[in-house]
């Protein structure tokens, strides 16, 4: 597992009378104000990346006037998918200047002289969060569907080249060999030990499409990382996996059974259809949705949620954050498992891995519809 060690994992940020001084002067340096005054408005949810709520009372300049925002820094136990907060600053202002209902970055910091670790300022945007608020509506929800799709149209229009992007890492030149890497990579020996995990690696490299178009990717679209008010979709959160990739990635990984939020038939992020996600996605993107390729990437999703939660339950044992949420997020893997072996059997692609010998050329043949059937979940 790749999470920061203990000894070296940086502090959370608390802010003292002492530290929001020095926060208050650094902003009124960035700002051109004569005085700033932060208000510490508490603690926020997020499963990677440490955020609090602000208000900030900007006295002369340009921004004169109250501001509510959110302060991000690394948590103690970094991720090694996490980008850190300066790359997720250009992320961000990529997003916003490609018309994406992302947070607008405000101000980013690495002098660890204000607080420590790394820190962006960005504004609070208004809305419930977290997945079984967007999903909760008894009925389907179509438009919000469909609107979901065309944000992540608009994202996958921001290229590789795209103004302050050139710090994220290098495009790859085939996507799906990289995440293949990337997961024995983070994965680790459990890789070879864990028949499920080593099955489904094979079966990637067995399946993997040839490249094709690469664009910014989102990385953890789900529900769970957006605000909706009175219905609509306000704000896609959480941008600290970000990086240039497979535009179906991030289709997939919204599809996967596993960011239903309990609403397992409806396979558009458990709120709707995947046919009024592809639709919105059409309507903005410029490109077709390729099923094929989602289905190859539902099971990188797997995969890749299965890597997650090791690291997140790592973070925890190695001391680094202890935390009982990271501790149980841990012990998900027969449960992220059980779901990748459902795909791959609803698939008609339980056995193709086993039975080819070397990585195919082309990708496999295109998959039968899955079955969406309420299933018990394992524990």
């Amino acid at each position: 597992m790749h999470v920061a060690n203990p000894s070296l994992a940086l502090p959370n940020i608390v802010l003292t009378d002492e530290s929001l001084g020095r926060l208050s002067d650094w902003l009124a340096v960035q700002t051109g104000a004569s005085r700033v005054t932060v208000t510490d408005e508490g603690r926020l949810g997020g499963a990677v990346a440490f955020n609090l709520a602000l208000t900030l009372d900007v006295d002369g300049g340009p921004r004169a006037g109250r501001h509510a925002c959110v302060l991000r820094a690394e948590s103690a136990g970094r991720l090694a998918a996490s980008i850190g907060r300066r790359r997720e600053f250009a992320v961000l202002s990529a997003a916003v200047a490609g018309g994406v209902l992302a947070p607008e970055p405000l101000f980013f910091c690495d002098d660890p002289g204000v607080l420590g670790p790394d820190f962006l300022i960005m504004r609070r945007a208004e809305g419930a969060g977290g997945g079984f608020n967007v999903v909760k509506a008894d009925a389907p929800e179509p438009e919000l569907a469909r609107e979901l799709g065309r944000q992540l149209g608009l994202l996958h229009r921001v290229m590789p080249g795209a103004p302050g992007l050139e710090r994220l890492p290098e495009p790859p030149a085939c996507p799906a060999q990289e995440a293949i890497a990337q997961l024995r990579d983070w994965i680790g020996d459990l890789a070879r030990r864990d028949p499920v995990l080593a099955w489904g690696l094979r079966w990637l490299e067995v399946n993997a499409p040839p490249p094709d178009a690469v664009v910014l990717c989102h990385r953890d679209f789900h529900g769970g990382n957006c605000l909706v008010k009175d219905g609509r979709l306000s704000a896609i959160l959480d941008w600290e996996f970000a990086g240039f990739g497979d535009p179906m990635e991030d289709l997939a990984w919204f599809c996967a059974r596993s960011w239903r939020f309990r609403r397992l038939h409806r396979d558009s992020g458990g709120g709707g259809d995947r046919d009024d996600l592809y639709a919105g996605y059409e309507e903005t993107s410029g490109r077709r949705v390729d099923p094929r390729r989602v289905a190859y990437w539902e099971t990188a999703a797997y995969l890749r949620w299965a890597a997650v939660a090791l690291q997140q339950g790592e973070r925890h044992c190695s001391g680094a954050e202890p935390s009982l949420e990271l501790a149980l997020t841990g012990r998900r893997l027969p449960e992220i498992e059980m779901e990748l072996l459902r795909h791959l059997r609803a698939q008609g692609w339980a056995d193709k891995a086993a039975a080819t010998p070397e990585p195919a050329a082309t990708p496999a043949d295109p998959p039968e519809a899955a079955s969406d059937a309420p299933v018990e979940r394992v524990a």
